[in-house]
């Protein structure tokens, strides 16, 4: 059974409600290809000091600023919740950071070869079960986190921020206990630095195998940090 990792990893207000289809979508700023999405960065900068870090999420522009004062330290595109789900907005504080986060109801369960895309609570009897792979996990409320994830030019979660692969792990080390989150329609920066490019569209790319997901695979699935 083929399995796709993006109809599940960010199924983000627990319990699982339902599996996810992906739709099609249009590709900009770079092509389709996924070597493309994999190549994709942007420049990010460290804090002078860490406690003076904030992050600002732009719903209708679909992008995340990780400010120090009024400096932007990062401005990378993110998938928020699509509507039904909507990401909560107003003022929140992150106040857990998991780098090897693992969903606790949804995820794979695998017998021998076999390979099925499921709830823990309906997993077959005799099966194993793997939470889906949720990783940099930084949590601002309530089963609502950042984390990496299949990155979409539209909203396309079940609430959660999720991020792409090379840049959730850059987000989760800026970010500490503590550092306080804005999330609303629209944010100053939408005008500036929210114009970045954009890595292409996930929709329509080819999924990673199983064997990623279920092992340690998917964690380490970034290109090395970089910091200007």
């Amino acid at each position: 059974m083929t399995m796709n990792l993006r109809s599940i990893s960010a199924l983000l207000v627990l319990p699982l409600a339902t599996l996810l289809v992906l739709p099609s979508c249009s590709t900009s700023g770079g092509g389709s290809s996924l070597a493309a999405y994999q190549a994709y960065d942007v420049p990010t900068k460290l804090p002078k000091n860490p406690k003076h870090v904030r992050v600002k999420v732009s719903l209708s522009k679909q992008r995340t600023y990780v400010m120090e004062g009024s400096e932007v330290l990062m401005a990378m595109p993110v998938s928020a919740g699509k509507t039904g789900h909507s990401t909560p907005t107003g003022n929140f504080t992150i106040f857990n950071k998991v780098a090897g986060k693992r969903a606790n109801s949804h995820g794979y369960a695998h017998k021998g070869g076999d390979v099925r895309q499921t709830y823990l609570a309906k997993r077959p009897a005799g099966w194993s079960f793997k939470g889906t792979p949720m990783p940099y996990w930084c949590e601002f409320k309530a089963n609502y986190g950042f984390h990496t994830g299949w990155v979409k030019h539209h909203p396309s979660t079940h609430g959660c921020i999720r991020m792409h692969e090379n840049l959730a792990p850059k987000f989760f080390k800026l970010v500490s206990i503590g550092t306080p989150v804005s999330i609303a329609y629209s944010q100053p920066e939408d005008s500036t630095v929210g114009t970045i490019p954009l890595p292409p569209c996930a929709g329509p790319l080819p999924d990673y195998p199983v064997s990623m997901y279920l092992g340690d695979g998917y964690f380490s699935r970034h290109k090395p940090l970089v910091f200007q």
